[in-house]
């Protein structure tokens, strides 16, 4: 069992002991703390929450919605949401921040509270070491009953967001419902069966959904990763449908198979998105260090620059702002454009792949075939007790100097056939090894070679 808190939220396990998992205790003391700090911060005392369909939601955001009111904060309350939504919603509704609970796609026994700021963005490592911080003070003070906040639920966060999506400049809504698309789309038994029906139908898309009823019980894995879409590859190719969607728990993650049941690589999402969006309005982009080689050679092929950034939503947008990037995002089917808001937002994505796509008049696979072929592969060691992860990088920079070596986020080794990155994961007690090349046997041997250092 466990309790991670980063930055990318703080998130654990639900049931056993305060302090090693996420109980009850975790969530009043965590949410009690960003009251506290955003009261520092002099921002309006008002919080949009939002939930996806995991079995533990209802009580953690019950426990976290009642802090709330308990700290004099009021409370906007979507119900069941995606985290794009909240993200909208939380400028939309002039707030001062923002709470989704979710553990996006970790397995049904996680949750997590992921924190944003009052402008609908993640909060940084900075802030979110001043939450912990005050945690450990535990010097939080709750107020009178005259000083309680107050509760609204909201049910039109869905209809504000997509709104903005059909609204935004470069989508080709003309195009997308002449096209005729038919598709099929594995909700994983949460949210996205609410929200992307939505969109499909302003889109003018014909749907048929697959694990949109049974929410928090996950048909599997929720990581919308090969392994786990057999069930709507098979589906794609019995109904002939020319596209499948795979969206995660949050919808903030977008992946899709081909129309015959071959994977689009969930790594391609954003290249594809890009491509779309680079293609109008010459631009940069930008993604983190685990990402395809792909959306540089797109994005320079269009006449911008590329720009990678240490993993975390928080750091791509960063950068994004840095280098004023119209689009990025992340490997894992996290698509960010800036001109919408600046998270990860599988809707915005959808929208803007199906443009491509009619635009293209081509299918699937014909159009995967048009980018860079890479081969990543996705591995991970467990992070053990004994495991000195610093000591380890050293030995392995000691062996690879004279390869091109990023360490600004745990350590990047490019060769020439390709990548390797392995990092301390956010999310889960593990750290990930990636690496990239344009055979998939380079790439495993280049985890290989790495894995040899001792």
């Amino acid at each position: 069992m466990t309790l991670i808190k980063s930055i990318s939220g703080i998130r654990g396990t639900i049931g056993g002991k305060a302090g090693d998992n996420l109980t009850p205790q975790d969530v009043v003391e965590c949410t009690a703390a960003l009251a506290v700090w955003m009261k520092e911060r002099n921002v309006p005392l008002k919080v949009v929450v939002g939930r996806d369909g995991r079995l533990s939601g209802p009580i953690v955001s019950a426990i976290a919605i009642n802090t709330l009111l308990a700290m004099g904060i009021d409370v906007v309350d979507l119900g069941l949401s995606t985290t794009p939504t909240v993200e909208v919603m939380v400028p939309e509704t002039r707030s001062g921040a923002g709470i989704i609970f979710t553990a996006s796609h970790n397995p049904g026994q996680w949750n997590a509270l992921k924190f944003l700021n009052e402008k609908g963005e993640f909060i940084s490592a900075a802030d979110g070491q001043r939450i912990i911080d005050i945690i450990s003070l535990g010097s939080i003070s709750y107020q009178t009953v005259e000083k309680l906040g107050s509760y609204a639920a909201r049910e039109d966060g869905y209809d504000i967001h997509i709104s903005k999506i059909l609204a935004y400049r470069h989508l080709n809504l003309q195009a997308v419902k002449a096209a005729g698309f038919r598709v099929v789309v594995d909700c994983i038994n949460s949210t996205g069966a609410h929200a992307v029906p939505k969109l499909l139908d302003a889109l003018g898309v014909e749907y048929k959904l697959i694990n949109d009823s049974d929410f928090g019980n996950f048909a599997h894995n929720p990581e919308p990763l090969p392994g786990h879409l057999r069930q709507l590859s098979e589906e794609i190719v019995s109904s002939g449908a020319h596209l499948g969607i795979s969206v995660d728990p949050d919808v903030d993650r977008l992946a899709f198979v081909n129309e015959d049941g071959s994977m689009f690589g969930e790594e391609y999402t954003l290249v594809a998105v890009a491509d779309y969006i680079l293609g109008r309005e010459k631009g940069n982009s930008v993604s983190n260090l685990s990402s395809t080689r792909a959306l540089s050679d797109v994005t320079v092929g269009h006449g911008g620059q590329y720009s990678a950034s240490a993993v975390g939503e928080v750091n791509v947008v960063n950068e994004m702002k840095r280098t004023n990037a119209l689009i990025g995002g992340e490997g894992n089917g996290g698509v960010i454009i800036p001109d919408l808001h600046n998270g990860r937002d599988a809707l915005a994505g959808i929208a803007v792949f199906l443009s491509l796509l009619a635009e293209k008049k081509m299918s699937m696979s014909e159009l995967k075939s048009t980018y860079p072929s890479y081969a990543i592969i996705k591995d991970r060691m467990e992070l053990k007790d004994d495991l000195e992860l610093d000591s380890l990088f050293d030995r392995i920079k000691s062996v690879f100097g004279d390869e091109k070596i990023n360490d600004i986020d745990g350590l990047k080794i490019d060769f020439s056939e390709g990548w390797v990155h392995m990092r301390k994961s956010n999310t889960e007690p593990i750290v990930r090894i990636y690496a990239e090349a344009r055979d998939e046997k380079v790439a495993k041997s280049l985890i290989d070679k790495v894995r040899a250092v001792k």
